[in-house]
């Protein structure tokens, strides 16, 4: 349980320091918004994202969101892929 507090808060304060750094990520579309993918954040999740199909220049749409925010639904290569708030918040668009 503190584990997961921990990644959620931790997620939180990502999307707080990106929006003073004015870096966009997929968590700042909404729903039926679109952009392009730049780049990804993190070194260590970049090539899970990179087998999932999330690389750079590829369009990516956000879907919907659950209830609570945490999960994301995303269109990106083809297909909807369903992504936590700490995974999406790595993706970085134009």
């Amino acid at each position: 349980m503190v584990k997961i507090l921990s990644a959620h808060i931790f997620a939180l304060f990502i999307i707080d320091l990106n929006n003073l750094l004015k870096i966009r990520s997929v968590v700042d579309l909404n729903p039926g918004e679109s952009g392009v993918i730049s780049e990804l954040l993190d070194g260590t999740l970049s090539l899970k994202l990179l087998e999932m199909g999330c690389l750079p220049g590829q369009p990516i749409t956000m879907n919907y969101t659950a209830p609570f925010g945490d999960p994301v639904c995303v269109s990106v290569s083809g297909y909807d892929l369903s992504l936590r708030l700490d995974e999406a918040i790595n993706i970085s668009i134009q």
